[in-house]
């Protein structure tokens, strides 16, 4: 017997009414305090609040890797495109990082323990070209975001395959995800399998759906 739950029909309405709600949120402006933190004095950004759990929050839709089947591409205005799988991506310099989580709706969380390649390891790899001044992340359930180069290749930005000493969960974007704790984490895709390196900026999946187009939890970035 087929689980219905498992029809892409429904699957389908679920995935649109968590985009509907949230693009709702972005239309009614939901959250925002308007007293923005412009000089980080404090560790908890405007309009959230510490939790200790870590919320799974996606499109409806878990894409399930299996690690030999997993890729990462880096590719566009670069010198050295490549293509990895995970055991050759595991094998480039390895970083650990402790950084906070800020979610746009409205939920943080302190001190998580990451481990993977840092964002400036994988730019020494493809060494961008100048005019590559913007990318794209695109990750395997179809989601898209976008970051300046010069976002990506602050010292806190990882490619993180393990969490608390651990393999990511696939709900939480395993095998491998990306980390920008300064920002929301919208910026941070999962299931990343390809990055994109442009000379032009191109918003990405919530960007074009009301969202900020960078996301600085302190100045209360959450919509355009």
């Amino acid at each position: 017997m087929t689980d219905e739950s498992d029809s892409p029909g429904l699957i389908g309405r679920i995935r649109d009414k968590l985009i509907r709600s949230k693009q709702e949120w972005a239309a009614e402006g939901r959250l925002i305090t308007g007293r923005p933190d412009l000089g980080h004095v404090n560790r908890l950004p405007p309009g959230q609040k510490e939790v200790k759990n870590w919320p799974v929050l996606d499109l409806g839709v878990q894409p399930d890797i299996a690690p030999e089947k997993w890729r990462l591409q880096v590719v566009g205005l670069v010198e050295n495109p490549i293509a990895l799988t995970l055991d050759q991506f595991k094998a480039l310099p390895q970083q650990d990082f402790v950084s906070d989580i800020h979610c746009v709706t409205s939920w943080s969380r302190y001190d998580n323990h990451w481990q993977g390649v840092s964002s400036k390891a994988l730019l020494d790899l493809v060494k961008p070209k100048p005019e590559a001044k913007h990318i794209v992340f695109h990750a395997y359930d179809g989601y898209t975001t976008n970051v300046t180069t010069r976002v990506f290749a602050d010292d806190n930005v990882l490619l993180a395959h393990s969490w608390e000493g651990k393999p990511i969960p696939r709900d939480h974007g395993g095998p491998v995800r990306v980390i920008i704790p300064d920002w929301y984490f919208w910026k941070s895709a999962k299931w990343i399998t390809r990055i994109v390196f442009h000379a032009e900026d191109k918003p990405g999946f919530w960007e074009t759906r009301g969202y900020h187009n960078e996301g600085d939890p302190w100045k209360e970035q959450r919509y355009s």
